[in-house]
């Protein structure tokens, strides 16, 4: 316990002392949060209705999804996991403490959101607190989780900004974020239900607001839930302890299977 206690503090410590991670986690989420209140609340007023939960849910991807995997890769390609296997410390432990460290930075600026946002921009305050922070802390651990996997399937950085974005991007724009599933042509919404984003914008609207929904909202947080066990397994599985080490104990493609619970969804409303 003592040494589990003082990875993480370190982690955390690295988080807060790098600036790269600092603005990552913190300043760009925020700032952009900020933004959006001021202007997209003005320019549509409608956004208030789900500004609070599609802030919450960039925040987790922008310190999960962009921020979690270039570290991944500039560690092991640095030869620091080389020396974790020679001190015999596992895969699993490489690989928890990285993750739980985002999320925990991703919490906080998400607490930031989720305390300022109805006083200060106006926004629609849920009508259950605790199912937002429950799939708030869910959401957060399944993008920490396909966070971790990316930077363990990535070659090189340059790989991690091509898959980090190939989720972010659409994300934005067919997640749920910026408009509602429910204004998607029929026709888009298959892909939505491929986003992690959707399944968390569908899960706060039917649980935490009461709202319709376009998806199941519990099966929404089945699909995080699995995609992100799933995601997690298959991390630590593929996990490379070098660089230079060719043999692998799987092929990188298996990273896919992650998607499996995504796809199901499409055909499970």
């Amino acid at each position: 316990m003592t040494a589990f206690v003082n990875h993480f503090s370190f982690e955390f410590r690295t988080g807060l002392r790098n600036s790269s991670l600092m603005f990552i986690n913190y300043l760009f989420p925020l700032a952009f949060y900020a933004m959006m209140g001021v202007v997209m609340t003005g320019v549509n007023p409608t956004f208030k209705e789900t500004m609070l939960p599609a802030m919450l849910v960039f925040v987790l991807l922008t310190s999960t999804i962009l921020g979690l995997p270039n570290p991944l890769v500039e560690s092991r390609d640095a030869g620091v996991y080389r020396s974790f296997k020679i001190n015999g410390v596992p895969a699993l432990s490489i690989l928890s403490m990285p993750v739980l460290t985002t999320v925990f930075h991703a919490l906080i600026a998400s607490a930031v959101v989720g305390v300022t946002a109805v006083p200060l921009f106006g926004a629609l305050a849920p009508a259950n607190w605790l199912n937002l922070a429950l799939i708030t802390v869910l959401t957060a651990l399944t993008c920490g989780a396909i966070g971790a996997l990316i930077g363990v399937v990535s070659s090189n950085t340059r790989a991690t900004v091509l898959w980090s974005q190939l989720i972010f991007l659409p994300s934005m724009l067919l997640g749920g974020l910026m408009m509602p599933l429910s204004i998607l042509p029929e026709s888009i919404r298959p892909f939505s239900a491929l986003l992690p984003t959707a399944h968390a914008m569908q899960a706060f609207a039917g649980l935490a607001y009461s709202q319709p929904t376009v998806f199941n909202p519990v099966a929404s947080v089945a699909v995080l839930l699995t995609s992100g066990l799933l995601a997690f397994g298959l991390a630590v599985y593929l996990f490379n302890w070098d660089s230079k080490n060719k043999a692998r104990r799987g092929h990188p493609a298996m990273a896919l299977l992650v998607l499996v619970p995504y796809l199901i969804s499409i055909f499970v409303r």
